[in-house]
């Protein structure tokens, strides 16, 4: 990869990182709902998730669905599927203290493994080895899904902390369960770009 075209890579992953999706949605509940400690495993699962699926869509991937497009359909599917119980999860949140099993925070796994089914990640992903990495070089692939990782993190946290800010003022009457119900619409709109090109 041309050290020129780092400065490029690293703003391209700023935006798709930075800007609302399923990811920020979800981490800024989290740090509303639960506080930033308590989001940690979640923030930490999200670029280990990120991670190998860029790791993979740089190597060639996208060869596969390609051949099979029934996987990229299967993909989509399963992703508005899994968003749509996160967001009813997130949606019917219990206020901290309460200790409902629904009101736990999403675990490392949890979040690493949402990942595949994330349609954002796949979408900016794929768009950012095609036009950063597009020799497949393995070096040049690695510092793209690094940039994902250490950038989409820095992202992340800038969102759950921003979701701890909220979190007194939140806890006054029935603000919380209106915030958690928006959180909850924004997570299922978040689809829409990602998926109607079928990205």
């Amino acid at each position: 990869m041309d050290d020129a075209i780092i400065p490029a890579l690293l703003s391209f992953v700023f935006a798709a990182t930075i800007t609302p999706g399923p990811n920020n949605i979800m981490v800024m509940a989290s740090g509303a709902n639960y506080g930033f400690r308590r989001s940690i495993p979640h923030l930490i699962g999200i670029s280990a998730g990120v991670l190998p699926i860029i790791l993979l869509a740089g190597v060639g991937l996208m060869a596969i669905f390609e051949i099979v497009p029934q996987l990229e359909t299967t993909l989509r599917i399963a992703s508005a599927a899994y968003l749509l119980w996160l967001s009813w999860k997130i949606a019917n949140a219990s206020p901290p203290g309460v200790g409902d099993a629904v009101g736990k925070p999403l675990s490392f796994f949890q979040a690493a493994a949402f990942q595949w089914v994330n349609p954002k990640v796949w979408a900016t992903g794929l768009s950012a080895t095609s036009l950063f990495a597009p020799e497949r070089v393995l070096v040049s692939v690695v510092v793209v899904a690094s940039a994902f990782a250490i950038i989409g993190f820095a992202a992340n946290i800038v969102w759950a902390w921003m979701g701890t800010v909220l979190q007194q003022w939140l806890m006054v009457g029935r603000r919380l369960r209106l915030f958690n119900i928006a959180m909850a619409v924004l997570l299922i709109a978040s689809l829409y770009p990602a998926l109607r090109h079928g990205g």
